[in-house]
């Protein structure tokens, strides 16, 4: 299958689903990542435009531990939202990865940029086979499902799929520790390391399911896109 996963920044990709997203590419699936906007928030001394290219490096060398394709839309970090150019591109990241299903953020997250890039990505999935709907690109030939990922720190987030990462786990940690400039700003505003965030709720999730580790999701429910079969791993 092909798989397209949405983060509104660098890292939320890494903190929320890598490890379901390396089981997806053991088995033999297309991993695409596209990054929303460009990070350029994320440190508290360099420039946005300094810590975006550290940022952008950073995301290739993750993406490729697992052979994942990065696409990087380049928005600005903290002001993205609903505007009709930015569906329009959405709708064109979606007819040029023509996933089978996607992964974005859950409508409840704690950034306006996840909840904005999700809400997005979840919406124009409906309209990509439409001929009306004139892009860049041709009408895909199908809609794919959504599944929208744990927030952080899963806050208000009851998940209906768990994914057992616990073989994947070394690799999820690994894209995760590519983004060292966030485990300097995860530090610096909130007294833990990048690391740690993500292994407790890793943990939390395993525990829930009776692993070691796991990473939860829940199911766009919409017609025409609810399904019957797991997609998932």
């Amino acid at each position: 299958m092909r798989i397209l996963a949405v983060g509104a920044h660098p890292d939320d990709i890494e903190m929320q689903c890598a490890g379901t997203l390396a089981l997806c590419a053991k088995r033999g699936d297309e991993v695409c990542i596209a990054i929303v906007t460009d990070g350029g928030c994320g440190s508290p001394t360099l420039s946005r435009k300094e810590i975006a290219k550290v940022r952008l490096a950073e995301a290739k060398e993750s993406a490729k531990i697992i052979g994942a394709k990065l696409i990087w839309m380049n928005y600005v970090d903290g002001l993205f939202f609903e505007k009709e150019e930015y569906r329009n591109r959405f709708i064109d990241l979606i007819r040029e990865v023509k996933p089978d299903f996607m992964l974005v953020h859950s409508p409840n997250d704690y950034h306006s940029d996840h909840i904005y890039s999700g809400k997005m990505a979840a919406d124009v999935s409906l309209l990509v086979t439409a001929p009306s709907v004139k892009t860049k690109l041709p009408p895909a030939d199908r809609m794919p499902y959504v599944y929208y990922m744990d927030t952080t720190s899963g806050i208000d987030f009851i998940p209906e799929i768990y994914v057992d990462i616990t073989e994947t786990f070394p690799a999820k940690k690994k894209m995760l520790l590519c983004h060292q400039s966030q485990d300097l700003w995860m530090k610096d505003q909130y007294g833990m390391s990048i690391a740690e965030s993500m292994e407790v709720a890793a943990r939390y999730r395993g525990i829930q399911c009776g692993v070691k580790y796991a990473e939860g999701f829940r199911q766009l429910r919409a017609y025409p896109r609810a399904n019957t079969r797991r997609l998932l791993p």
